[in-house]
């Protein structure tokens, strides 16, 4: 891969997860402040990102996949997510929002898997190549969050003056940007047979379902599910939780979560082959349960270091345990199930358990709605730390241990 591919698609990593920062992690604030939003309907235009990996295969298996060039369709969908974005930025209510949302982030959650494609499709040794492109995206998704601090969009005043709405048309400009850049993409021709017959197995990767009977995949599989529903919490409602206690410019301090995964990310593979995957997993599920124990007794005072250091951990939460169960389900999977492996799990953690934690975060919280809009978070961050800890627990038991191979 030339320098100048290279840059391509780096730029096109920037874009892309730029994009989806600029607004997801200020959604929790804005609902509740700008559209009067309860907590049951936050919890629906969360799962909207769920719905979006669950349609999401049907897209690249029917469309992407057999008809048109991947880089074309990526410019597609960024500019009609362009236009959605404008809608979402003019609404004025819920009502007026959410079917904008909706389709947006079931095209949104199908270029995830275009960009990878378009990527890995100019790369001959992805295992080395790709994650110097990847890391452009955590950076656009860190100077998206920066941005809206440095604006003071997401302060208190911000807030009261409707500035936070901004956030969809910053979003809106990035996504015709990066809808226009797509065109000029390296090449990603389709690479299935059209005449093939099409099998819904196959685009869910149900085929992989066999790899249930392990049980020690069975064990992790359910945790990964049963995982999501206090990930959710965090996703959903640690930016509504920092604007509502005071925290001053919540996006910027939420960024502390992404460095944090790129540095441990590259701490991964030195605690995975020293500790093996097992205790690897735990470690995450433990930084899980402490992470909400911070938030439930940190404040806005002497105590705010109890925040920082919960959203530090993000990194530990997410890269000890999706990108090392990433490595454990494709060393499971085999030749035959590697692609119907993976796409199975991101359907049953992004699809099914994240439309669950979404759905119960929401109910939690409404149900701990004290006064004029406040909330009693000490009592809420409680109810994913218990769950976290629980799955813990029932992991350490049932999972037994066994060796993964892996080779950084």
């Amino acid at each position: 891969m030339n320098s100048k591919i290279r840059i391509q698609l780096s730029l096109m990593m920037f874009l892309e997860f730029f994009i989806w920062g600029a607004w997801f992690v200020t959604l929790g604030i804005y609902l509740p402040n700008s559209l009067e939003s309860s907590g049951s309907e936050i919890a629906l235009a969360y799962s909207t990102q769920s719905w979006g990996a669950i349609l999401a295969p049907f897209i690249i298996g029917l469309i992407a996949d057999r008809y048109f060039n991947a880089e074309r369709i990526l410019g597609v969908l960024h500019l009609s997510g362009a236009a959605l974005m404008y809608a979402m930025y003019q609404a004025v209510d819920f009502s007026g929002f959410f079917p904008y949302l909706l389709v947006y982030m079931i095209l949104y959650m199908s270029t995830l898997a275009l960009v990878n494609s378009v990527s890995f499709n100019q790369m001959s040794d992805p295992a080395k190549e790709f994650s110097f492109v990847r890391v452009f995206g955590t950076i656009g998704w860190i100077t998206a969050g920066l941005l809206i601090s440095f604006f003071n969009w997401d302060s208190q005043e911000g807030i009261s003056e409707g500035f936070l709405r901004n956030t969809f048309l910053m979003a809106s400009i990035s996504s015709a940007v990066l809808g226009v850049f797509s065109f000029t993409l390296p090449k990603t021709p389709p690479t299935a047979d059209r005449a093939q017959k099409i099998k819904l197995a196959d685009i869910l990767g149900l085929d992989a379902l066999a790899l249930l009977k392990n049980r020690n995949f069975l064990v992790f599989f359910l945790a990964s599910v049963f995982i999501c529903i206090p990930l959710a919490f965090y996703y959903q409602h640690a930016g509504q939780f920092l604007g509502e206690i005071g925290v001053a410019n919540p996006a910027g301090k939420m960024t502390i979560g992404q460095i944090s995964e790129i540095l441990f990310l590259l701490l991964l593979p030195f605690f995975f082959k020293r500790f093996g995957f097992k205790m690897t997993i735990v470690a995450a599920m433990l930084a899980w349960g402490l992470r909400y124990l911070m938030f439930a007794y940190g404040d806005t005072g002497e105590l705010v270091y109890l925040l920082l250091v919960g959203i530090a951990l993000h990194g530990i939460c997410y890269d000890f345990f999706f990108v090392s169960g990433q490595i454990y389900t494709d060393s499971k999977a085999g030749a035959r199930y590697k692609s119907a492996a993976q796409g199975l799990i991101t359907l049953a953690t992004y699809g099914v358990g994240m439309l669950v934690g979404f759905w119960v975060a929401g109910a939690i919280t409404d149900s701990y709605l004290v006064e004029d809009g406040q909330h009693d978070w000490s009592t809420i961050w409680l109810y994913p730390s218990a769950f976290a800890i629980l799955v813990l627990l029932l992991f350490l038991i049932l999972f037994k241990n066994e060796k993964i191979a892996y080779k950084s």
